[in-house]
């Protein structure tokens, strides 16, 4: 296991007691490098949206227990925020709770002379994500294919 994915795992072990004593979900939690720069990020939510006063309770008390465990060899910044609207979907809790809603599709190559596609979630499995396109249409990815699907939204 990557080290990168180790810190990831044990910072989520640390942070579900935490969210389920505040009566959050979890959505992800990612560990990865910007610009030299190593940040934890917690993606937290809750029905009704996560509020700002919500992220900071869980960054306090994960923050603590994180210098407590200190496994996290290199110098990070913690953020704790909500997952935003056009949430990333990676994980199988996270197709399953978005069967259903309107999703976009971004393709590492051209399929059918385009590499964007939207339309309605309608299945996954291990390999494979199903939407429905608006003109009825039934498109099948392969996961490897997929560059991001995401939740879609309009302003």
């Amino acid at each position: 296991m990557s080290k990168r994915k180790s810190y990831e795992e044990k910072t989520e072990e640390i942070l579900l007691p935490i969210l389920e004593k505040n009566g959050f979900e979890l959505w992800d939690v990612e560990y990865v490098k910007e610009g030299g720069t190593w940040y934890l990020r917690a993606y937290i939510d809750k029905p009704g949206g996560i509020m700002v006063d919500d992220c900071e309770v869980v960054s306090r008390e994960l923050s603590d227990l994180l210098d407590k465990k200190d496994f996290i060899d290199e110098a990070y910044i913690l953020e704790v925020s909500s997952p935003g609207l056009g949430r990333a979907l990676k994980k199988e809790r996270d197709f399953e709770k978005s069967l259903g809603k309107e999703v976009e599709v971004r393709t590492y190559r051209m399929i059918d002379k385009q590499k964007e596609f939207r339309g309605i979630l309608k299945g996954y499995d291990q390999d494979t994500v199903t939407i429905e396109t608006d003109n009825a249409q039934m498109q099948t990815f392969e996961k490897r294919e997929i560059a991001l699907i995401q939740l879609a939204f309009d302003f």
